[in-house]
C-alpha cells in the first residue's frame, strides 16, 4: 500500500511539476486570455482514463458504482471551489505540487484546505455537509440515465477531444527567437525543456488509469482523489488512528509532494518563496474555500474534474462546469475589475480638474 501509493503520487507530482499542469491557470486563461489549451489537455486526460477504466471494468478487474447524484452540493461546492483555487493560486493537486517547489503560499493554502476538509468531513460542519447532500437525484451515471451503454459517450468525448486538439495543433505558431544553444539528451528532455501540455495530459491520463487497480488492490475502491486523503492526514496526526485514516490515498498525496520536490530540485526550480501579507491572507482564504467547496461537491478538480468526468457521471461534468464558472467569477473580481477601475480613474480626475 505504501509503495504503490507513493509511487503513483510521485509520478503524478513529477509529471505535473514538469508540465506545469495547473487547471487553475487553465480555467483562468480560458476567460482572461481566450486560451483553451489547458482545457483541451484536461479532455485528453479524461478520455484516456475513461477508455482504460471502462475496459478494466468490462474485464472484471475493477469495480465502480456511480451511486446517487447530490446535485445541490455539487453545484454550490464546485462554484465555491472554483473561487477558492483562484485565491489560493492553484487547485488541490496544484497546491500539493507547488508546495513541493518551496512555495510558502501553497503551504498556507494547503493548511487551510486540510483543516476545512477535515472539519467538513468529520468535524463540527458535518451537519452542514450532509444537509446539502439530501438534495440528490437517484442516478448519477449519464449512460444509465438514458438507458444506454457507456461506450457511445466515450466515443463522442474522444471524437470531440481529437477534433479540438488537431484544430489547435494546426494553428500557426508564433516563433520566438532564442539566444540559447539547442540542447538534446535525456536530462534536457526531463529537466530543462518545458513539457507540452498535451504530452503532460497523456501521462496524467495514464497515471489516473493505473491508479484504479493499484488503489482497489488495497481495498480502496476509487481512483485518484485529493480532498479526503488530505483531510485524513490531519485526522491521523490528531487521533493516531492509522487503521481508519491511513490508506492508499494518503500516500498518494504525500507522493505528489515528493515527486514535485524531486522534479523541482533536478530542474533547479526549487526555492523557498515567501508571500507578502496580502497574498498570505488570500492564500489562506483560498485554501479554506477549497476545502469547503471540495467537501460539499464530493471532489476537487481531480476527483470530480478528472476522475468522475471520466466515469461519465453527472457529478463529474456538472462539477467541472461550475468549477470553471467559479474560476471565471473570481478572475473577474480579482484581475479584470481592478484594472477597469484603474483605467477609469484618469478620466474622472480630468473631469474634476476641468470643472
Amino acid at each position: 500500500m505504501i509503495f504503490t501509493g507513493l509511487l503513483c503520487g510521485a509520478l503524478l507530482g513529477f509529471v505535473m511539476q514538469r508540465g506545469r499542469f495547473c487547471l487553475t491557470g487553465g480555467f483562468r486563461d480560458m476567460y482572461l486570455a481566450k486560451d483553451n489549451r489547458m482545457f483541451y489537455a484536461l479532455l485528453i486526460a479524461i478520455a484516456i482514463q475513461s477508455i482504460g477504466v471502462f475496459a478494466l471494468i468490462q474485464m472484471g478487474l475493477i469495480q465502480f458504482k456511480a451511486g446517487a447524484f447530490p446535485w445541490l452540493a455539487t453545484i454550490v461546492g464546485s462554484f465555491i471551489f472554483g473561487i477558492g483555487i483562484v485565491l489560493a493560486g492553484g487547485c488541490a493537486t496544484g497546491t500539493w505540487y507547488r508546495a513541493g517547489e518551496g512555495l510558502i503560499g501553497s503551504w498556507i493554502s494547503l493548511f487551510g484546505y486540510m483543516v476545512t476538509s477535515a472539519v467538513m468531513k468529520t468535524g463540527v460542519l458535518v451537519p452542514v455537509n450532509d444537509s446539502f447532500k439530501v438534495f440528490a437525484a437517484p442516478t448519477n451515471s449519464i449512460p444509465a440515465t438514458f438507458g444506454m451503454s457507456v461506450w457511445p459517450f466515450i466515443a463522442l468525448l474522444t471524437l470531440i477531444t481529437v477534433f479540438l486538439v488537431v484544430r489547435h495543433l494546426r494553428k500557426p505558431k508564433v516563433m520566438i527567437p532564442s539566444m540559447k544553444a539547442k540542447r538534446s539528451g535525456l536530462n534536457h528532455l526531463l529537466f530543462e525543456k518545458r513539457w507540452h501540455p498535451f504530452v503532460t495530459a497523456i501521462l496524467v491520463g495514464l497515471i489516473a488509469l493505473i491508479a484504479w487497480p493499484l488503489s482497489e488492490a488495497t481495498g480502496r475502491m476509487s481512483g485518484l482523489g485529493i480532498t479526503t486523503p488530505t483531510a485524513n492526514i490531519l485526522q491521523y496526526l490528531i487521533t493516531g488512528d492509522s487503521k481508519k485514516y491511513l490508506n492508499w490515498g494518503v500516500f498518494l498525496v504525500l507522493g505528489i509532494f515528493v515527486g514535485s520536490f524531486i522534479a523541482a530540485k533536478a530542474s533547479r526550480e526549487f526555492r523557498f518563496r515567501a508571500p507578502d501579507a496580502k497574498v498570505a491572507v488570500r492564500s489562506m482564504l483560498g485554501g479554506v474555500l477549497m476545502g469547503l467547496g471540495a467537501s460539499l461537491a464530493g471532489g476537487c478538480s481531480i476527483g470530480n474534474g478528472l476522475v468522475m468526468t471520466a466515469m461519465m457521471t453527472w457529478q463529474g461534468w456538472i462539477s467541472l462546469l461550475f468549477m470553471i464558472l467559479g474560476t471565471w467569477t473570481a478572475s473577474y473580481f480579482i484581475f479584470v475589475r481592478p484594472r477597469t477601475k484603474t483605467s477609469k480613474q484618469p478620466a474622472a480626475a480630468l473631469k474634476t480638474t476641468t470643472a
